[in-house]
């Protein structure tokens, strides 16, 4: 296990692709305080730091479908992930090793982002007032778990197609398909229940009366609590919500990543210690 660590520690720092995620997402810590900054002086109100600053998960997201896709996917076309297994390494090792060097490459992008984005934001903006910064805080913890499930994800697709460029496939159309149905999910639950429709009278044109028409676009009942569910639930429903802030069920969406993580690892070992590799 520590050879395999070792070895793939060793193809990270040289991987390229690795290398423009990280310089990627530390140049958008930068951009991002600076396009708030240069907000607030046009428009003349304050901006604070939190605002946009966990927008990274959805980048998140993709890089690590990409990265996984070519990092491991060229093991297969290089013939060495069959050289590992000869070499009397076991499949869960092999595998395990993947896992590890992948979420360690994934949460340094992430880091990249957060600290070049704090070096530029500070000094702009200021720092987080003190209701924001717990807020700001378990949101960037929550973000970090939902990467080992991203990471989980991707890596047990890749580990089981022996096809690079199908891999990558999978792996990009997947994560935009489920940042596109959370983005779907979110704009349905934010759908109000009743649409307000302003009228003046006649003979009181001052005066502004109110009506509640309802809204056949609201989503109610059984089904609304199934959108609930998979709102948490699902990995691209949680960087939606994660990536404004607006995550209530911290906890709640922690565990559900865990789960997927582990539910993706262990259906992935349990295919890949039976697959035929060539």
């Amino acid at each position: 296990m520590n050879q395999l660590l070792y070895a793939n520690f060793s193809r990270l720092k040289k991987d390229i692709f690795f290398r423009i995620g990280v310089l990627f997402l530390f140049a958008m810590g930068i951009l991002m305080p600076l396009s708030l900054f240069s907000n607030m002086k046009k428009y003349g109100y304050p901006i604070p730091l939190e605002s946009g600053y966990c927008f990274y998960v959805l980048f998140m997201a993709i890089f690590s479908s990409v990265f996984c896709s070519l990092f491991i996917g060229t093991e297969y076309n290089d013939g060495t992930m069959r050289n590992k297994l000869i070499a009397g390494h076991s499949r869960i090792a092999v595998y395990f090793s993947f896992l590890i060097v992948s979420i360690t490459a994934v949460f340094l992008m992430c880091l990249a982002y957060l600290v070049s984005s704090l070096c530029t934001g500070i000094p702009l903006l200021g720092f987080f007032s003190d209701a924001a910064f717990p807020v700001v805080l378990g949101h960037v913890g929550a973000i970090f778990i939902l990467a080992v499930a991203f990471t989980a994800i991707c890596t047990a697709v890749a580990m089981l197609c022996q096809n690079k460029a199908t891999t990558a496939t999978v792996c990009i159309l997947g994560v935009f398909l489920l940042l596109f149905l959370g983005v779907y999910i979110h704009a349905r639950l934010e759908e109000p229940e009743y649409y307000e429709t302003y009228y003046l009278e006649a003979e009181e044109a001052i005066e502004e009366n109110t009506s509640l028409t309802p809204n056949p676009s609201y989503i109610s009942g059984t089904k609304r609590q199934v959108y609930e569910f998979l709102h948490d639930f699902l990995p691209g429903n949680q960087a939606v919500q994660l990536s404004s802030l607006s995550a209530v069920h911290l906890w709640k969406m922690s565990f559900y990543s865990l789960l997927i993580a582990v539910a993706a690892t262990g259906t992935g070992i349990y295919i890949f210690y039976r697959e035929n590799i060539n």
